[in-house]
């Protein structure tokens, strides 16, 4: 998350992969095993137009770049695990309850409530597809 909000900030203009690399080395010295960090970031970058679009659709009263930039990477971070991901390593219920976790913690005061909505209709609407 820390890493697609520092691309997001910056417009989208520095290099993911100089970001994802100093906050490994910063915030994860001793980390074994990177590929999943890698795995969300190029994901969310590869899928990002139909994510942004899925955000926009979801949440019509909301226009992308009027979201703030944590929730609007948090909801970024849990669609890709909802609709691209790994479903056996994170169970949808889990990447929806992870994202709420995230805005809780580093969003705004309504940011947990917000995620739930958007990640949830999504969760439901691919529910009724498959």
């Amino acid at each position: 998350m820390q890493s697609l909000y520092e691309w997001d900030f910056s417009g989208k203009r520095v290099d993911l992969t100089k970001i994802v690399e100093k906050n490994i080395k910063e915030f994860g010295p001793g980390l074994e095993d990177e590929s999943f960090i890698w795995q969300l970031a190029t994901g969310v970058v590869e899928h990002l137009p139909e994510i942004d679009k899925i955000i926009a659709t979801s949440a019509p009263e909301w226009p992308i770049d009027q979201i703030t930039i944590i929730d609007r990477n948090v909801l970024r971070i849990g669609l890709y695990e909802l609709l691209f991901g790994d479903k056996e390593a994170v169970p949808p219920k889990v990447a929806i309850n992870e994202a709420i976790e995230l805005a809780k913690s580093f969003g705004g005061e309504s940011s947990g409530k917000f995620i739930n909505g958007v990640l949830g209709t999504v969760f439901k609407e691919i529910g009724e597809t498959k």
